[in-house]
């Protein structure tokens, strides 16, 4: 069921652009005709020629017979990486979401909360990104839906405030989770650096380790441009990993091939719809089999 949903959810890059390998390259030895058409689909599907180089010259140095064999081989090894959250021994655990405006990371603090209160864990959400109301209402709404507390303050407070209440609340209540929802957007870069270390250290203060997760949300559908944007959060904070989102709404699904090996960091969840149980543990060999068979 979940690699059905999976294949659903990259059903518009897989028609687009990995459809014709199976038949291109299954049964067939590689050589400087099967590379360059794969390249071609690669760069095309906005995997991005570094990634694409990396990927072909991997697959010259598997010498199989079966080339379609060494495409899936090469990208399951390239998109593997250590899924599991980095919980504490002891509650609360505390996960701060980042990314620009824009990108779902609201709706994916949601999708998170509901994907630990099924696994019987109490969740509160803070709706630390008070610069738009509409990300304070839409996280409320959220937690009603789902069941669990939400701790907002007004428009235009300070972030750190509401993250401090929020541990406190959880601490007090003994609930188990703590998802921030983080600005994506301020005035400058300094600014935006400057609130994402405030809610760090305030996390930190009450929790020691904490924020234990830092995932950085990615909208699928931005391609290279999402690419260049998380490279600038990776350099101002301590990322721990990736959720890519929208995956379901774009045909350039080897966008994810790219965040993976440009970035370094482990993918840890994928968004394939919009309902709640539409974000997914990312498993590579799933995802790579969803992309590429027919």
């Amino acid at each position: 069921m979940v690699f059905k949903r999976i294949r659903d959810g990259l059903s518009k890059a897989r028609k687009k652009f990995f459809s014709g390998l199976s038949e291109l390259l299954r049964g067939k030895k590689i050589d400087e005709h099967i590379l360059e058409k794969l390249e071609e689909t690669l760069i095309t599907a906005d995997v991005g020629f570094e990634t694409t180089e990396y990927i072909v010259n991997k697959i010259k140095e598997k010498k199989s017979e079966d080339a379609f064999s060494a495409l899936e081989e090469v990208l399951i090894e390239m998109l593997s990486g250590n899924t599991e959250l980095r919980a504490p021994d002891e509650p609360p655990f505390v996960i701060a979401l980042v990314g620009v405006n824009g990108t779902g990371k609201t709706t994916t603090a949601a999708k998170l909360a509901s994907f630990f209160v099924k696994q019987g864990k109490s969740v509160v959400l803070a709706a630390a990104d008070t610069f738009r109301a509409a990300a304070v209402e839409q996280l409320r709404i959220w937690g009603k839906r789902i069941g669990c507390t939400v701790i907002s303050h007004s428009q235009g407070a300070d972030a750190g405030a509401v993250t401090y209440d929020a541990i406190n609340h959880t601490r007090a209540k003994k609930k188990d989770v703590v998802i921030i929802d983080t600005a994506g957007r301020l005035h400058t870069k300094r600014n935006l650096m400057e609130e994402l270390k405030k809610i760090t250290g305030v996390s930190n203060k009450l929790v020691k380790g904490a924020p234990h997760e830092t995932l950085l949300v990615l909208d699928a559908v931005t391609g290279q441009n999402g690419l260049a944007q998380a490279r600038l959060f990776k350099e101002m904070i301590n990322v721990t990993g990736i959720i890519v989102t929208k995956l379901d709404g774009t045909a350039k699904g080897g966008i994810t091939l790219a965040i993976r090996k440009e970035l370094d960091l482990p993918i840890k969840f994928v968004g394939i719809g919009e309902s709640l149980e539409d974000l997914k543990v990312f498993n590579a060999k799933e995802f790579v089999e969803a992309l590429l068979e027919d």
